[in-house]
């Protein structure tokens, strides 16, 4: 069906894309702007060309921030994406699956500094569940102090992560191992394939869309992750769980380095779009190559 009018389609589109500029072009645009300029939020902005980028690149808390960003990507594909996998294929051969899906699937409804606030009290080094539970056992050696010790601190939020998140991918996966045909699982089960050999074999070879989609909102969302890393350490100890969001922040809040931060946001931002844009390149030319 036509519409009566050239207008009717820019009527419909027009509260969306009005939205879409005042909340993402417009301050987009603006960061771009800042960023070129030194100001600490009082008085004009003076022009800095291009200075805030080659900070930037050459700042040594910066570009450690990335390699503590790539060991919580690394970590939380794992404790994340391939437990909310192992999950999914678990619950899958389970006839009543609904209260263990809600279960898993309550942390991720929860905000995320409750979430960050609650782990903190656990991982407490004085009156901590995790140390109680250590000492109880008899392994007082054991214990640590888990989020001001520079060889524990991030893998202690990667873990919070993957507790939070593995929900949620749960029901990602859940949601594509349902779409698969009966009969092809009924067909290989009267072959002789046990549920091991159907879950790697079959069914995870056919989400393979929702695999890569799934490893990339880990991906972009572990560059992008902000909340756990703030609350949970503020960055420390000596910058171990620094990573850009909360560089930036504190760039921005903390040292009044606006110009500055708004480049680091910008670079983050450009990190962003090429990853996704390089992952989706690669997912065409593979169902490109699946079709011949």
């Amino acid at each position: 069906m036509k519409p009566s009018s050239r207008w009717t389609p820019l009527l419909l589109v027009g509260p969306a894309l009005s939205i879409f500029c005042l909340v993402v072009l417009l301050p987009l645009l603006g960061t771009i702007g800042l960023s070129v300029t030194r100001w600490n939020g009082f008085g004009t902005p003076s022009f800095a060309g291009f200075d805030n980028y080659q900070r930037a690149i050459t700042d040594s808390v910066f570009i450690k921030s990335f390699t503590n960003v790539g060991v919580y990507i690394a970590a939380t594909l794992i404790l994340e994406v391939l437990v909310g996998l192992i999950l999914a294929g678990a619950l899958s051969s389970r006839k009543s699956t609904t209260i263990y899906r809600v279960a898993l699937f309550v942390p991720v409804m929860l905000p995320m500094v409750v979430v960050s606030v609650l782990w903190r009290f656990i991982y407490n080094p004085d009156f901590g569940l995790i140390n109680a539970i250590v000492r109880k056992l008899g392994g007082e050696n054991f214990s640590q102090v888990w989020l001001g010790d520079t060889r524990t601190a991030l893998l202690s939020i990667c873990f919070v992560s993957g507790w939070v998140y593995s929900g949620f991918y749960l029901a990602i996966f859940t949601a594509g191992l349902q779409r698969i045909p009966r009969d092809i699982i009924e067909s290989a089960a009267l072959d002789g394939a046990s549920e091991r050999i159907l879950f790697w074999r079959i069914k995870v070879p056919m989400i393979k869309s929702v695999n890569q989609v799934s490893a990339l909102l880990c991906i972009t969302g572990g560059i992008q992750g902000f909340d756990l890393f703030y609350v949970m350490t503020g960055g420390g100890p000596y910058y171990t769980t620094e990573v850009p969001t909360t560089y930036m922040v504190r760039s921005v809040f903390r040292d009044q380095e606006i110009g500055y931060g708004s480049a680091l946001a910008i670079v983050v931002t450009l990190i962003v779009l090429v990853v996704g844009f390089i992952f989706t390149k690669i997912r065409k030319q593979n169902e490109n190559s699946l079709e011949y």
